[in-house]
């Protein structure tokens, strides 16, 4: 075994020891209270840009109207860098969690704006012209008949949004906020890279199973002839939706 293979096992031997010692796991330092900080953080974004971005984009794709302005406006969002925002909103406010709820939230909206008028807007003339003639109004259509089928793409916006927002909420600690980022700044200002990694490491894991959790919903809650999947009794996501329904 060559040197440099050598030092990459020590690295994550060193890793491991870290992951295993106990004092990591306790008090404010403690892994399980960084997660939650973490959370609570992307939850509260996530939540706050749901609310605020998809009522008028839904409305927006149901009219057909100002499409390119709710997308052009969304991508201008996407543009601007986040740490930027970060650090003129830690300018205005001050440090703490409001600079880098702004942040995110600036991030987190974008992807909701596209993929909920895109979603609204692909929805099939015949499709509309049917529920109208089935007695509806449009605002019944859009919301029984067109909201249903634009899900796919929404959920696709909620989900891009969600992991983006977990892996940059990292950046909190940048504005002496908490969450998983605190590893990541703490082990480069003392320059412990097993701290650096080990940190890392914990918001690459919490963003895949964020993006499993929210693929798990989508699959439940998104009907399966709008996803091209055909349920059946071998089908776990099916079983498991049977099972809590009896």
């Amino acid at each position: 075994m060559g040197s440099g293979a050598k030092d990459i096992v020590s690295f994550l031997s060193h890793v491991v020891s870290w992951f295993t010692d106990r004092a990591h796991w306790q008090g404010p330092n403690g892994i399980p209270h960084r997660v939650e900080e973490h959370v609570v953080m992307s939850l509260a974004v996530v939540v706050a840009a749901l609310v605020v971005a998809l009522p008028p984009s839904l409305a927006l794709g149901h009219l057909r109207r100002f499409g390119a302005l709710a997308v052009n406006v969304s991508n201008v969002g996407r543009a601007i860098p986040s740490f930027a925002i970060l650090v003129f909103a830690a300018q205005v406010v001050g440090i703490g969690a409001t600079p880098a709820f702004i942040a995110l939230f600036v991030l987190a909206v974008p992807p909701l704006v596209t993929n909920a008028y895109v979603g609204m807007a692909s929805v099939p003339t015949d499709v509309r012209e049917s529920a109208i003639g089935m007695g509806m109004t449009g605002w019944q259509s859009a919301r029984r008949v067109e909201l249903p089928m634009a899900l796919p793409v929404l959920f696709a916006g909620v989900r891009t949004t969600a992991v983006q927002v977990v892996a940059t909420a990292s950046l909190a600690a940048l504005v002496a906020w908490g969450g998983l980022g605190r590893y990541i700044i703490d082990g480069l200002s003392q320059r412990d890279f097993v701290q650096v990694f080990a940190g890392a490491l914990l918001v690459a894991v919490l963003s895949i199973a964020t993006e499993l959790a929210l693929a798990l919903v989508q699959r439940l809650v998104v009907s399966a002839g709008l996803t091209g999947r055909h349920p059946g009794k071998n089908d776990p996501f099916v079983g498991a939706a049977t099972a809590a329904a009896e």
